[in-house]
């Protein structure tokens, strides 16, 4: 999404590694193994759960395997292209988390055309209220809209993230070591993902996942 760097025909760029095309390659497979295997297997006795293993499945094989296999195959061509997923599990801290290593294609925009604008005349805080926000309304669309159901959660969830990062940053949250080490470790992944049920929530799972499986032979 950053197009500048994209078309930078000056930067000189090291060829990608075989074990970098080895992980690329094992995160496709490990994405239709879930799909393809044990959503299939899971989904007579417990469709909830086969949804999720499912749409993971579907994350891991697109967003994480083969969106980077492009990024190394645009990479081995020169082309200055990185993989919108930078190991989002390292992450240390929230604003590490969605600022770095989640889907930093949507980063890239909503840093550009959210965040920068509205620090111009008001506070981070506010500005970065206003991002997430706008990334759940964004969901709403995506999830909430065709699943017919679980309004205002999406939000609700990228509100959290928001007062998350916002507290890390604080005296208290920076005292306490949120956004650091072992204890920002476990701070991001207890706000991402103890509250994701308010994103990809039952309705969603019920009636745009599982169908989508139906539809594509993998249930």
């Amino acid at each position: 999404m950053n197009a500048a760097e994209f078309f930078n025909r000056e930067v000189s760029l090291p060829k990608p590694r075989m074990g970098e095309w080895a992980f690329a390659i094992a995160k496709t497979l490990l994405g239709c193994f879930l799909l393809g295997v044990i959503a299939k297997t899971v989904l007579p006795t417990h469709p909830l759960l086969a949804g999720w293993v499912g749409m993971i499945g579907v994350v891991f094989m697109l967003h994480f395997g083969l969106f980077h296999l492009l990024s190394l195959a645009w990479r081995r061509a020169g082309i200055n292209a990185e993989p919108v997923m930078q190991n989002p599990l390292l992450a240390k801290s929230l604003a590490d988390f969605w600022g770095g290593r989640w889907n930093t294609a949507f980063n890239e925009l909503a840093f550009r055309f959210t965040f920068r604008p509205l620090r111009r005349w008001t506070t981070p805080t506010v500005a970065t209220l206003a991002v997430f926000g706008l990334s759940g309304i964004i969901h709403e669309l995506v999830i909430s809209l065709p699943a017919h159901g679980g309004y205002g959660l999406p939000t609700l969830y990228f509100l959290a993230q928001g007062l998350g990062v916002i507290t890390e940053r604080s005296r208290w949250g920076r005292k306490l070591g949120l956004g650091r080490g072992v204890r920002g470790w476990g701070f991001t992944l207890l706000v991402t993902a103890g509250p994701v049920f308010w994103l990809f929530h039952p309705p969603f799972i019920n009636h745009v996942i599982l169908p989508m499986l139906t539809a594509i032979g993998a249930t």
